[in-house]
């Protein structure tokens, strides 16, 4: 059988909350990454709020979230979670990798299958849905192909360096996915 938490690149880990929150805080005091990633301001964390703030975060029962790590160094690169609405059996998806040398490698679309099975498989879910900024054009070739479909947009709703921008939405089904895997 295989490996749940394995991909071709990278393997998806629980992390110790310092060493998370280590990252995290580098990761966010790097503006592009933040605007590709958020729709909120960015800020500057310390690490006791980043932490304190992700200790209290995990304690959400909804909430399935992974350190994302490379196989070739088991470097801590990024992070992935489910936020899951148990009563209709969807889930949002939200992907950061924060190391800026592995952006655009696959990195992040191997990452994305991997939850993509573990929700499906292990959580049995029904759907998974992720929203994203219009501007981040690598992002949405990764989701598509991890599988992810188009499903709409809201116009002109993020202000970003005096600009407005679109939200995109993409999701993908259960059926959707097996049948993806059935191809393959």
């Amino acid at each position: 059988m295989r490996d749940l938490f394995r991909g071709e690149l990278v393997r998806l880990s629980g992390e110790d909350p310092e060493t998370r929150a280590k990252a995290e805080v580098r990761w966010e005091r790097d503006t592009e990454y933040h605007r590709l990633a958020d729709g909120d301001p960015a800020q500057l964390w310390s690490e006791k709020k980043m932490k304190e703030w992700m200790e209290k975060r995990m304690q959400r029962e909804n909430l399935h979230e992974f350190s994302i790590r490379s196989l070739a160094d088991d470097r801590l690169i990024g992070a992935i979670g489910l936020f899951v609405d148990w009563p209709h059996k969807d889930a949002w998806v939200g992907i950061g990798i924060g190391e800026r040398d592995l952006w655009g490698k696959g990195y992040g679309t191997d990452a994305m299958r991997l939850i993509l099975r573990y929700g499906f498989t292990e959580m049995n879910l029904r759907r998974i849905s992720l929203a994203l900024h219009a501007y981040n054009a690598r992002a949405q070739r990764s989701y598509e192909k991890a599988g992810f479909r188009l499903e709409g947009q809201m116009r002109q709703d993020q202000l970003k360096e005096g600009r407005r921008s679109d939200t995109v939405f993409m999701g993908l089904l259960h059926e959707e996915w097996l049948a993806m895997l059935a191809a393959q």
